[in-house]
């Protein structure tokens, strides 16, 4: 290990335990016995239960009460819970201020968060409950870190409703603002169709990123088994909170840390799931810097592309067709998904339960058919996900071909019409500016360009809003949602702020995007000063902290401290 965070001992022995009349033992037993906590219950495994409760969105309104199942497991298998709080960001509540500036920064800024809590108060093992988009990756980043003992209950996803009789859903509202900026739905139809769209807790109810990221976490071996997708508030999600708080005692004592987990086999095992489901374009990211906080020492971008080559999709889930995230639960959800893909799994990686992949498998139900496809019936004979690369993405970019569309044409010439930041986009697509055969361009919207990454996902539903999704392309180096579908191609790399090719391109350069050869280029190939969304004004407070640190968005735009 190269850091100085403190280790467990043998199985059995626990580190939070000290020593008898030291200071820092005298000292937190007089803190914990005024808390009423019984000096004997004090040296019991001590579990973090990681909460990232909040009332400012639905996300996460219900996690208060799956924080006290969570308790309850813990202390009924004999040990001794305290809850941790966090930031809690939502991708549609967060992502008002600063044209949503403050989304990605709150991932790192949570498993920071985490680290000074748990390794600040010296605790045996962790339980994150995991919600909205950036909370799950920022949980198996700072287990992997700290790698002790943790395991990640998923918060689950929330109804949609009903309006003017037809079934409706965030993603609805989302895309609706388009049909609105067309001229095809006033502002009251928008404003009482918001009002309908949700009905309970959870994360929005489409394979976007928080629904994909929990999946991906079952699919690391980081929750117990039938985790994801599942509804919020069900009996079911409460049963794996239970589970959960019983679970991690057993791997404090037994010393089944997070990196026993997370592995390059897990990591190739989660790549194989996203590939197959069509999974949000942030998903890459977010392993990256998984990885990279596990210190293994991967190109995932290059593995997406490496396993991608023969790769299948098997299920169509919303956004990427008919079914719904439910339809996946209701036919076995990740557990099937795994078994189906056996044949392309590490069957030998481990669990936090201690079983394999391919032991957890065994007791999953066959792929229906239906709703997910088996490995020799696929329902298209690529993946979800394909990587790109060109002399406009040299290091790559991101296609969710899942979500294109077979009425979308695989290869795109068009001008290029290029912006700093989606608001001048959206105007001019009200304006009249935008036409079919263009390509939109919205850059200097990367990790460091932002700096945090700025949204570019408002103005993709917007155009999908105004029927124009299929007719025109989006290329950026910005914050997308696992919502948005059409011909988008995300996280171009270099980003435009690090002098990549993007920065270069001009109003008028001809962008060629080819699907089938998995390249996007420009012409002419111009040289750029690199670009950033909010220009030469240096940024105060946590974003500037964050722009000063944030490494490439290739290996996960991760924090690290700049070398000399």
């Amino acid at each position: 290990m190269t850091d100085n965070f403190e280790r467990a001992g043998a199985p059995g022995e626990l580190r939070s335990n000290f020593t008898p009349g030291s200071t820092r033992w005298a000292v937190r037993r007089a803190q914990w016995s005024a808390m009423g906590i019984d000096w004997r219950d004090q040296e019991k495994p001590k579990i973090a239960i990681v909460n990232t409760s909040s009332k400012l969105s639905v996300c996460f309104a219900h996690l208060d009460d799956v924080a006290v199942r969570v308790a309850e497991a813990v202390r009924a298998a004999g040990g001794l819970p305290f809850e941790i709080r966090t930031t809690a960001p939502s991708d549609f509540v967060t992502s008002a201020g600063r044209k949503a500036r403050y989304l990605m920064p709150t991932r790192d800024l949570i498993v920071n968060d985490v680290e000074a809590a748990v390794e600040g108060a010296v605790l045996d093992g962790v339980v994150f409950l995991s919600s909205c988009d950036k909370t799950t990756p920022a949980h198996l980043m700072a287990a992997a870190r700290l790698d002790l003992p943790a395991i990640v209950v998923i918060g689950g996803y929330q109804r949609g409703g009903t309006w003017s009789g037809c079934s409706v859903d965030i993603d609805t509202v989302y895309e609706s603002v388009g049909a609105l900026t067309a001229g095809t739905m006033t502002v009251d139809q928008l404003g009482e169709l918001a009002d309908q769209a949700i009905e309970g807790p959870g994360v929005c109810a489409g394979l976007a990123t928080a629904n994909t990221m929990h999946c991906l976490a079952e699919a690391l071996g980081m929750t117990v088994a039938g985790s994801a997708p599942v509804r919020a508030n069900s009996d079911r999600m409460l049963d794996n909170a239970a589970a959960a708080g019983h679970h991690i005692v057993k791997m404090v004592e037994q010393n089944l840390t997070a990196r026993q987990v997370i592995t390059e086999k897990s990591i190739e095992n989660a790549i194989e799931v996203a590939l197959a489901l069509g999974g949000s374009v942030n998903c890459i990211r977010h392993l990256a810097a998984i990885c990279a906080e596990a210190d293994l020492d991967l190109d995932v971008v290059g593995m997406f592309e490496k396993h991608g080559g023969d790769a299948v999709q098997l299920a169509a889930i919303r956004p990427n067709g008919a079914h719904q995230v439910w339809d996946l639960d209701g036919v076995g959800g990740i557990q099937t998904v795994m078994r189906t893909l056996l044949p392309r799994l590490h069957g030998d990686a481990l669990t936090v339960d201690g079983r394999t992949v391919s032991e957890r498998a065994a007791d999953a139900q066959p792929a229906d058919g239906d709703v997910l496809h088996p490995l020799d019936d696929p329902i298209n004979d690529e993946p979800g996900l394909i990587i790109l690369r060109g002399s406009l993405a040299p290091d790559g970019s991101i296609v969710k071909v899942a979500g294109v569309g077979k009425a979308t044409r695989r290869q795109f010439n068009g001008p290029a019409k290029v912006f700093v930041g989606e608001d001048d986009a959206i105007a001019a697509l009200g304006d009249g500016r935008i036409q079919r055969g263009d390509v939109i361009v919205l850059r200097g919207m990367g990790p460091r360009g932002g700096p945090g990454t700025v949204f570019a996902a408002s103005f993709v539903a917007a155009l999908n809003g105004a029927g124009l999704g299929g007719h025109v392309a989006v290329v950026t180096d910005g914050e997308l949602s696992g919502l948005n579908h059409g011909l988008v191609v995300g996280q171009v790399m270099p980003e435009a702020a690090d002098g990549g090719p993007l920065a270069g391109l001009q109003n008028g350069d001809t962008v060629a995007i080819d699907l089938d050869a998995r390249r996007i280029d420009s012409h002419p190939i111009r040289d750029g000063e690199p670009v950033r969304a909010t220009g030469e004004h240096p940024e105060r407070g946590w974003l500037g902290q964050y722009a000063a640190l944030v490494g490439p968005v290739q290996r996960g735009a991760v924090l690290r401290r700049p070398r000399n």
